[in-house]
């Protein structure tokens, strides 16, 4: 009997999804970059993620949050689950249905989450679905909230989790349990349950609603005093000449 493994020496484990390995993943998104052209300066400067953030990750030494990953897809005008679905193979239409089997999802473990990915070869799809295992146990600090516009969906097939807000709230969830958020609103997942929870979860981009509210919200928010342009001023009146005193009669 392998301790390691639970399984009888000699004896081939049970199929796992497949894992992509943070070298592999690097070398993905180096590509990526370099497909534009871009230096880590440039790509930080599109994305808002750190240089030195992109250089570990390319490097393989550092594993990605959602929200950089969000973030780096959005500046590589690219969905960023189609760099699990690996090198050759092609993304397939939304002309019919993408079938993800039962333990062939991607898995690539993040900061918080191991996320196994799903339906990576559908082309242009507006939804991120994956099924993640929590395996943070506490919030560490602010750096681990986790804030990406669009909606979140989470569903808990097993054990028990807390999803914190920046905003003080927490909301406890068990086997069966879901919750739908605005995923502005930053947040993160942990497990609190003796195992690992698992969970299903869903994002998706900003909808139409949600645009329009937060496009209220900016254009009733007060402008900055050093922001507003000045009021132009009229035209400038030359001041009004005295009148001359009328000259004197000179006598005859």
């Amino acid at each position: 009997m392998n301790p390691h493994t639970g399984t009888k020496t000699g004896t081939k484990p049970k199929d796992e999804p497949p894992t992509l390995d943070r070298t592999t993943f690097g070398h993905r998104l180096r590509t990526a970059r370099k497909r534009f052209g871009w230096t880590l300066a440039q790509l930080a400067e599109r994305s808002g993620v750190s240089i030195t953030t992109i250089s570990r990750a390319e490097r393989g030494q550092l594993a990605l949050g959602y929200e950089n990953f969000t973030a780096l897809g959005r500046a590589l005008e690219m969905d960023m689950n189609a760099m699990f679905a690996g090198a050759g193979v092609k993304p397939a239409q939304l002309d019919g249905p993408v079938v993800t089997r039962a333990g062939k999802g991607v898995v690539y473990k993040g900061l918080s989450i191991a996320y196994e990915f799903l339906g990576t070869t559908a082309a242009g799809k507006q939804m991120s679905p994956i099924v993640g295992t929590v395996h943070a146990r506490r919030i560490h600090g602010p750096e681990d909230f986790v804030r990406h516009g669009g909606e979140e969906f989470a569903y808990v097939l097993s054990g028990e989790i807390e999803v914190h807000f920046d905003n003080g709230e927490v909301v406890h969830m068990a086997r069966g349990d879901s919750l739908y958020f605005d995923s502005r609103l930053g947040h993160a997942y942990i497990s609190v349950s003796r195992q690992l929870a698992r969970i299903v979860g869903m994002t998706i981009g900003e909808s139409g609603h949600m645009k329009s509210a937060r496009e209220g919200e900016e254009r009733s928010l007060p402008v900055p005093a050093a922001r507003k342009a000045a009021k132009p001023a009229g035209p400038v009146k030359a001041p009004k000449r005295a009148a001359k005193a009328p000259r004197k009669a000179k006598g005859g």
